[in-house]
């Protein structure tokens, strides 16, 4: 039981880690997405991608070890939760002080992870809106009215308003 339970505090120091270089990927995405740089928030979110692979197999360890945990202690791995763990350690107060750390560190960090990634999201939410009133801009420059300019045959010849017919060279 021992070992696994520095199994289980070892992957949950592991996962803390990958988090806060996930945190710090979040936070160099903020000014990048303000300044609209594309190349850059690519290769952001392509760094992301490989922390949050390791980040899933890593959870896929600590479910590994949390289910030999439950089966050691006859218990159910659907509700046993690190709360349970923790004070079920109460008589091995060195290992019940380091999962609570390991605990507390992983929560704090996905809890700042999840205010910065929300931050970022209205950021982009924002440019979005911002990109679709400009194309809808455009739109409407080119959807201007006509001139009621009409030729011989009852056509309608007129221009576009607002909208250059070409370039002009002799300007």
């Amino acid at each position: 039981m021992a070992s696994l339970m520095e199994n289980l505090i070892e992957v949950l120091n592991n996962e803390s880690t990958e988090y806060d270089k996930l945190l710090a990927l979040s936070q160099k995405k903020t000014p990048i997405i303000v300044s609209g740089n594309l190349e850059n928030l690519e290769k952001i979110t392509d760094d992301e991608q490989m922390v949050v692979s390791r980040i899933a197999n890593l959870d896929k360890i600590r479910e590994e070890v949390t289910a030999d945990i439950a089966n050691v202690l006859n218990k159910d791995v659907n509700t046993l939760k690190l709360s349970n763990l923790i004070e079920m350690l109460s008589g091995r107060p060195a290992e019940q002080k380091a999962l609570a750390a390991a605990h507390d560190k992983l929560q704090a960090v996905v809890r700042d992870l999840k205010r910065i990634n929300e931050q970022n999201e209205e950021l982009l939410k924002n440019a979005l809106e911002m990109v679709e009133f400009e194309m809808a801009l455009v739109q409407a420059t080119k959807s201007a009215p006509e001139t009621a300019n009409y030729n011989r045959g009852a056509y309608n010849a007129g221009d576009i308003m607002g909208v250059n017919q070409g370039f002009d060279t002799r300007q």
